[in-house]
């Protein structure tokens, strides 16, 4: 190796951060780095003790089953420190999520947040719930309402249940809100989240607005929120019924990278996101039977999907590119 570097080794002394060279006297260089110091600054650090505490004290209740879940299977703990930090870097680095109209989302109290879907897998939801634990005034938890395939299959309904979410039924639903919960639903289904790109950002039907009867029987505010730039994280080309008859699954995608790249193909595109939620439409001023009036249902589940679809609209208006 001619052109290797030689660098001279003053037997045991050379080894020593800084710190030390100097209390003994030592020459001390200093224009080169001293990693030495570096990490010993860093293992000094009272923050790496209280960090590794807080870490201890997460462990030991983990194992010693001293923590606390309610009877959906909610872990506010295990999600925050564990399912969300994955999540995190997407949502603020990779996707750039810009959150609009946090102050329309009650502080305490129930209210049922009504959202587009779409991306091909429900990535969208997931950075609903982390907007709002993250960063709204009052950290809230997003309770999601689910479809029976995300409790049925292996690991994911698991999770999902420790995240807090249950099924997209009335009882549950009405519960969760009667309790004071934050509840999400994303009535359009896997028909908004499968639906081909040349059908982006137009909206499916929202079923028979089981949700707006929800919100009428307890009495909740409903709060639209519009999410711009999932649609475009995996672009659907065309669909293959006979993949999806053999997983098992309502639609198997085909995108411009997937199926044909293999694990790369399952990279989203970082388009740059946009979560705006809602004023809210109060729900109190009407009758207790109204849950009961299938015109009275219909006309407000229309209402909602009007509003949120006049704010994709003015969204995408405002937008300068799907990357930025």
């Amino acid at each position: 190796m001619p052109n290797a570097k030689v660098i001279p080794f003053d037997g045991e002394d050379r080894g020593r951060p800084a710190k030390s060279r100097a209390r003994a006297g030592l020459e001390v260089d200093e224009e080169q780095p001293d990693v030495y110091s570096m990490v010993e600054e860093f293992e000094e650090s009272p923050e790496l003790g209280e960090r590794t505490a807080d870490l201890m004290a997460f462990v030991r209740r983990r194992v010693t089953g001293e923590y606390e879940v309610d009877d959906f299977g909610y872990d506010p703990e295990l999600l925050d420190r564990v399912i969300m930090a994955p999540f995190r870097p997407l949502y603020s680095r990779y996707f750039r999520v810009e959150t609009r109209g946090l102050e329309n989302v009650p502080d305490i109290g129930g209210g049922l947040v009504v959202a587009n879907h779409s991306g091909t897998v429900a990535l969208d939801a997931v950075m609903t719930k982390l907007a709002l634990l993250d960063h709204h005034p009052a950290h809230r938890s997003l309770r999601m309402l689910g479809a029976n395939l995300v409790f049925s299959t292996p690991f994911v309904g698991e999770i999902a249940r420790k995240s807090g979410d249950t099924l997209a039924c009335a009882p549950d639903a009405e519960r969760l809100l009667a309790d004071g919960e934050l509840v999400g639903v994303w009535p359009e289904g896997y028909k908004g989240i499968g639906k081909p790109y040349s059908e982006r950002y137009k909206l499916q039907r929202f079923g028979r607005g089981g949700f707006v009867a929800a919100a009428l029987r307890t009495k909740t505010p409903i709060i639209p929120c519009a999410i711009v730039g999932a649609e475009e994280i995996y672009p659907i080309i065309a669909k293959s019924r006979l993949l999806a008859r053999f997983f098992g699954v309502p639609y198997f995608p085909l995108t411009p990278t997937f199926p044909w790249l293999g694990p790369l193909g399952l990279v989203p595109f970082p388009s740059k996101w946009i979560i705006e939620f809602g004023e809210p439409i109060y729900t109190d001023d009407y009758p207790d039977s109204a849950a009961d009036d299938p015109m009275l249902v219909f006309n407000l589940t229309d209402q909602v999907r009007e509003n949120i679809q006049q704010t994709l609209y003015r969204l995408l208006v405002q937008r300068r590119s799907v990357f930025r």
